[in-house]
């Protein structure tokens, strides 16, 4: 029998997006109208945001579970994931550069987003890959 160990990394990695996941959730009744989802590079608000918010937590939720349980679909969720999050980045710059939107932050929050949101998205993509032998 396989042995179906996450390891530390990968077990660390699905809880930051078990609180990615939860987060998504929490978006639709946030009162600050700064804070929504961000889909395609676009910031929602109101019934978009109430719609998008919870369908992307509910897929980051079954990707969660797939890691914990170290299942198959977890290495195409991880991959599509990983583009979508770099993608979703790169418009949302594109869109909101110089704008109100992107000064509503800080630079300490600014500067580092981008490291642990591609960092954790395609760091558990890759740990996934390497470990493809061993998902069930």
């Amino acid at each position: 029998m396989k042995d179906k160990s996450r390891g530390v990394t990968l077990t660390i990695l699905a809880l930051l997006l078990a609180l990615m996941a939860i987060s998504n959730f929490d978006k639709p009744f946030s009162h600050n109208p700064g804070v929504g989802f961000v889909f395609l590079g676009t910031r929602l608000s109101g019934v978009s945001n109430m719609i998008v918010a919870p369908i992307f937590g509910i897929i980051l939720a079954v990707y969660v579970y797939a890691i914990i349980a170290m299942r198959n679909f977890a290495l195409p969720i991880g991959i599509l994931y990983a583009a979508y999050v770099i993608i979703n980045m790169l418009l949302f710059i594109l869109k909101y550069h110089g704008s109100a939107v992107m000064q509503e932050h800080s630079w300490a929050y600014l500067i580092p987003y981008p490291f642990v949101a591609i960092g954790v998205s395609s760091g558990a993509a890759v740990l996934l890959y390497r470990r493809k032998a061993d998902l069930g």
